[in-house]
């Protein structure tokens, strides 16, 4: 983030989402009051573990699903649908498999009508800025795991959203190529200045991403703490700064993991 005072972007106030059991018609309490302000140009990370709510919370601010209760705003206006300020990164990619690389990645564009030399500009910008120069004609079923990962993140950025909402989306690579798309997120990241959103349940990933990190607790999902990752970039996960801030996380989720609802 930058200056002394950040602008809050995105504003969560005691967001309350219910859901009902299709089988018992039991009402599952998903998000209980959860108060959270997102800053402009920040990395944020949602850190908690599985069923704590992190992804319908994304899934709220991405605008696909409404509060129960409760409010969420983008620059002061009420986030109720989706909107192209907003681009989306999910796990399973989203790739259309009968399209190249560069087709799903012009995708977006051209159903926007942009002219055509605006269109192949920005693919050309944005396969270059995943490193995939020279694959524009790969279809997806010669890609691997993490080059299908940078095709949907090239997708989403071609569109040039304000916000980047990103959904476990480094959960199914390889603990390598997992490493790699983070450098090149973090690369990312500092070239465009998004404000992201990033939902993770590993705790050096996010320690890793972000400049905050919101610790959730399992359901009903609220936000537990928030620790500030004060740490300079690139962070080296073996420096004693590192591990000193992971300890602090890792008592942290563990006593959120003991929090009764």
């Amino acid at each position: 983030m930058t200056g002394t005072e950040p602008r809050a972007r995105i504003v969560a106030r005691d967001l309350v989402k219910v859901f009902e059991d299709a089988a018992s018609g039991a009402e599952i309490v998903a998000l209980d009051h959860v108060s959270l302000q997102i800053y402009d140009q920040e990395f944020l990370a949602l850190l908690g573990p599985s069923g704590c709510g992190k992804s319908t919370f994304l899934n709220i601010l991405a605008g696909f699903e409404r509060p129960t209760a409760g409010a969420v705003t983008l620059d002061e206006r009420p986030i109720v649908q989706p909107g192209p300020d907003r681009g989306v990164v999910f796990q399973d990619y989203g790739l259309f498999p009968w399209m190249t690389v560069a087709q799903n990645v012009a995708f977006g564009l051209e159903n926007r009508a942009v002219g055509r030399a605006e269109v192949q500009r920005a693919t050309r910008r944005f396969v270059e800025l995943v490193q995939l120069g020279g694959f524009e004609h790969r279809y997806p079923r010669e890609l691997s795991g993490g080059m299908k990962q940078r095709v949907a993140l090239a997708r989403v950025l071609a569109n040039d959203p304000q916000i980047l909402l990103m959904d476990e989306p480094f959960a199914s690579l390889d603990a390598l190529t997992r490493q790699e798309m983070q450098r090149q997120l973090l690369g990312i990241w500092e070239a465009t200045r998004k404000t992201v959103v990033f939902v993770t349940h590993s705790i050096d990933e996010a320690l890793y991403l972000a400049d905050r990190v919101a610790l959730m607790t399992p359901r009903p999902g609220r936000i537990q703490e928030i620790i500030a990752v004060d740490l300079p970039r690139p962070r080296d996960l073996t420096s004693d700064e590192f591990n000193r801030v992971r300890r602090q996380a890792a008592q942290v989720l563990e006593q959120v993991l003991q929090v009764k609802p």
